[in-house]
C-alpha cells in the first residue's frame, strides 16, 4: 500500500487537467476591488464539492470598524463575501489555517497585455491573466492540497482552515474580520507569490501623504512666488535619507539579498494647474516599509521627526511647514523564529517533494501574515508559487509546474503538522 505522501503525489498526477481547469476558472473571473462575488462563487462551489463546513458572511460591522487594526476607505463590501471553509480533523492534531485572498489589482493599461487579462490563456506552461500569480495560483494550490487528502482517504487530526478573504490589497480588511470571527490556529500558510522561497518575515506598511506648501506666482516672474514643486524636490531627497538611514540598521541576514529591504516609495506627486504659474501646493504619496518586529508608531516617528528637519534647514518651511497625514491602508509586519516548528515542517516537506533546501528569505512586500500572528496569535509563514515580478504587471502568469509542486509540499506539509489518524 502506498504510503500517504505518495498517495498525494499520485492523487495530483493524476488529475492535474482539472486542477489548470480550477485555477482558469478563478483567473477568468475579474475580482478587483468591489467585484469579488464571482471568483468567490468558483471558489465556494469548490468547497462544497469537497464537503467542507462553510462559513460565508459580509464583512464590516462595528466591531471590524472599530479596530485599531482596521484601515480600510471602502464604504461598502455588500455582495462580496469572505469565506471560511473547515476540513474538520478527528481530535487531538495541530490545526492550520490555508490563508489566501482573492481580491486583484486593477489591470492597468490594456493595450501592454499580450492576451486579454482576463483570458486563463495558457502557453508554454504558463497561465496567463491579472491575479494568475497573486495570488490565485497559490489559492488553487491550497485547494488542491486539501482535494488530495480527501481523495486519498486521509483523515487528518487536526483542522484544516482555509479562508478566502478580500480586501487584502488595499489593508487586510477580510483577514482580521475572520479573526475577529473567532478564526485562530496553531500555524497559518499564506501561499503569497514567493518564487517558491520560504518567509517567516514579512515587512509592513503603510501609506503616507506630505503637503508641500508654496506661494503662487506668474511664471514670467517665478522669482515672486515659492514652488511648491521645487521644495518637494528637498523634501524626497530627504526621505531618500531617511529610507537609506533607516535600511543601514537592518542586519537580519533574511534580508542579505534584498537591496532595499524597507523602501519608503513615492507612488503618486500631484501639483500645478497651469504651466504658467508658479505651484502654490504639491502632495506627495507614498508607501513606507515597516521592519519586523518594528512597530508602526516608531516608524511614524522617524518620519515625523525628518519633516520636522526638514522645516527647520528651511527659511520657507520654517514658517510654512509641511503637513503629514497617515491615510488609507496599512500592513502589520510579520516575524516567525527560524527553528519554529512550522517552517521545520515546511522546510523538510520542501526537500522531500523538490530534493532540494529551500531558499529562506524576509518578505520584500506585506501580507495579510501581520493581522494573523500580531491579532491572530497565530505564527505564520509565506511560501507559495507566482512570479513576485509579475505580480502587479501586465503579462502576469502563474507556472503551472510550480503551481502543483507548491501544492504537493502543503499536503505533505498539512500531514505532518496536522498528524494522521491511526497513524501514531
Amino acid at each position: 500500500m502506498p504510503n500517504p505522501a505518495n498517495k498525494i503525489r499520485n492523487w495530483l498526477k493524476e488529475n492535474r487537467v482539472a486542477g489548470v481547469h480550477l485555477v482558469q476558472k478563478m483567473v477568468q473571473e475579474n475580482s478587483t476591488r468591489g467585484n469579488e462575488s464571482g471568483t468567490q462563487a468558483v471558489v465556494i462551489e469548490k468547497c462544497r464539492q469537497l464537503g467542507l463546513l462553510l462559513d460565508i458572511w459580509e464583512i464590516g460591522d462595528n466591531e471590524l470598524k472599530n479596530h485599531p487594526a482596521y484601515f480600510c476607505d471602502r464604504e461598502s463590501f455588500e455582495g462580496n463575501p469572505n469565506l471560511v471553509a473547515v476540513l474538520k480533523g478527528t481530535g487531538g492534531g495541530k490545526s492550520m489555517i490555508l490563508n489566501g485572498h482573492i481580491d486583484i489589482v486593477p489591470v492597468g493599461d490594456e493595450a501592454s497585455w499580450t492576451y486579454d487579462p482576463f483570458s486563463g490563456h495558457i502557453e508554454e506552461g504558463k497561465l496567463y491573466g491579472r491575479g494568475a500569480t497573486d495570488m490565485k495560483g497559490g489559492n488553487a494550490a491550497l485547494l488542491l492540497a486539501i482535494e488530495a487528502i480527501i481523495a486519498s482517504g486521509i483523515k487528518l487530526k487536526g483542522d484544516i482552515i482555509f479562508q478566502s478573504v478580500i480586501e487584502e490589497e488595499s489593508g487586510g480588511a477580510g483577514t482580521l474580520a475572520a479573526v475577529l470571527r473567532g478564526y485562530q490556529a496553531d500555524g497559518a500558510i499564506i501561499p503569497e507569490p514567493t518564487n517558491m522561497k520560504i518567509f517567516p518575515r514579512q515587512q509592513g506598511s503603510m501609506w503616507f501623504r506630505i503637503t508641500v506648501p508654496g506661494k503662487a506666482a506668474h511664471g514670467g516672474t517665478r522669482y515672486e512666488g515659492i514652488s511648491a514643486i521645487e521644495k518637494s524636490v528637498q523634501v524626497i531627497q530627504g526621505l531618500q535619507q531617511l529610507e537609506k538611514r533607516r535600511n543601514e540598521r537592518i542586519e537580519d541576514p533574511l534580508y542579505k539579498g534584498i537591496p532595499i529591504p524597507i523602501p519608503i516609495n513615492i507612488g503618486k506627486i500631484s501639483s500645478g494647474e497651469w504651466p504658467s504659474s508658479v505651484p502654490d501646493t504639491a502632495i506627495i504619496e507614498g508607501r513606507m516599509g515597516i521592519a519586523p518586529g518594528e512597530t508602526m508608531e516608531s516608524a511614524q516617528f522617524e518620519m515625523e521627526t525628518c519633516l520636522k528637519e526638514l522645516n527647520e534647514q528651511d527659511a520657507w518651511l520654517r514658517e510654512n511647514p509641511l503637513k503629514l497625514e497617515w491615510f488609507g491602508a496599512r500592513w502589520l509586519p510579520g516575524s516567525l523564529e527560524s527553528d519554529h516548528p512550522l517552517m521545520i515542517n515546511l522546510i523538510d516537506s520542501f526537500k522531500e517533494i523538490t530534493g532540494e533546501a529551500p531558499v529562506i528569505e524576509a518578505s520584500p512586500w506585506g501580507t495579510d501574515g501581520g493581522i494573523l500572528s500580531n491579532v491572530g496569535d497565530t505564527p505564520v509563514v509565506v511560501f507559495g508559487p507566482g512570479v513576485t515580478k509579475v505580480a502587479h504587471d501586465a503579462n502576469e502568469y502563474i507556472v503551472l509546474e510550480e503551481m502543483f509542486t507548491a501544492s504537493e509540499v502543503i499536503a505533505l506539509t498539512l500531514l505532518k503538522w496536522c498528524g494522521i489518524q491511526g497513524n501514531d
